[in-house]
């Protein structure tokens, strides 16, 4: 069974912006895309690196470790380690892709909820 949890204000952020936020199951990802909230994992399945602190371009946020991006409507992969080469390649091998956990979102009396 799911419940509502608050993760901030609806006018906290402004258009392109990222914060992160506590919940119970761990630290989400906060970002306003026009808008839309979207709601995600904060941490990167790749090394654990904070997506907030990467790059936000439209719905897109990169990591900032190793430059994996996600899509926030989805949370699918969008690319899976940043570079090229024989070390790219062991990379990818020994880490392979997975999405990131996104959340749904309503904005209820300015505050952004999502389903836990």
């Amino acid at each position: 069974m799911s419940k509502l949890v608050a993760v901030g204000k609806s006018g906290e952020l402004a258009d392109g912006a990222m914060k992160h936020a506590p919940t119970e199951k761990g630290e989400v990802l906060v970002a306003r895309v026009g808008e839309k909230h979207y709601v995600a994992d904060n941490r990167c399945p790749h090394m654990g690196g904070r997506l907030s602190q990467g790059k936000l371009e439209g719905t897109v946020v990169t990591c900032p470790l190793h430059g994996s991006q996600f899509d926030l409507k989805d949370g699918k992969v969008v690319r899976w380690l940043k570079g090229s080469g024989l070390m790219s390649k062991l990379g990818k091998a020994l880490k392979p892709p997975k999405t990131v956990t996104v959340y749904r979102t309503q904005v209820k009396d300015d505050q952004i909820m999502i389903e836990l």
